[in-house]
């Protein structure tokens, strides 16, 4: 684990009045799990060892940013950085590195340049993953849960689209997310 990276997160996640927004015991589950160093993808945006943290941190910058700059109202001031980190928590087990083959004992031989999904993960979904494993460490308010939820935007499955939009119309920053993780994706490329 680099400690650089582990010393910006934790810079990071605190409100500007210095409180922690990482309960205790969550940053070794972090460590433990590959928050840190899991792909954000197989193929497209942070298809890279540490892509799941990096898009993670960009789209958390950008939430917090598009927060000050276009005066979004949370019911907690520290969902913006909340949401955005742990948006895709359910990436740190989707996952991982193709078998090649294996050695004469037996020994699986994996390709370290490459990412295939990984079906074999306890929990399923995207926005749903992320909030279950969420609760473990936070009682998220429903806006958070919406946020976290529907993220994807029209991404979401099409049959889901009417319930995006209620989630929208409930609560605006849904689609705020949205919009930061588009940033970050594909327009900053992270």
């Amino acid at each position: 684990m680099d400690k650089k990276i582990l010393t910006e997160f934790l810079e990071f996640m605190k409100l500007p009045e210095v409180t922690p927004l990482v309960p205790i015991g969550m940053v070794d589950w972090l460590v433990e799990r590959g928050f840190f160093t899991a792909p954000a993808s197989t193929k497209y945006h942070g298809a890279y060892e540490g892509g799941l943290y990096a898009h993670s941190f960009e789209v958390a910058r950008t939430l917090v940013q598009l927060t000050k700059d276009c005066g979004l109202m949370w019911q907690k001031s520290r969902s913006p950085y909340v949401v955005g980190m742990f948006h895709d928590l359910c990436k740190i087990d989707q996952y991982r590195h193709p078998t090649m083959g294996e050695t004469l004992d037996g020994t699986p031989i994996h390709d370290p340049e490459t990412w295939e999904y990984n079906p074999d993960t306890l929990l399923k979904g995207h926005g749903d993953k992320s909030v279950m494993l969420l609760g473990q460490f936070y009682d998220l308010t429903e806006e958070e849960i919406a946020c976290i939820r529907y993220h994807m935007g029209a991404f979401t499955k099409e049959a889901e689209w009417s319930d995006y939009t209620r989630a929208v119309n409930l609560y605006p920053n849904v689609l705020w997310t949205h919009h930061a993780d588009m940033l970050a994706s594909h327009v900053k490329g992270v």
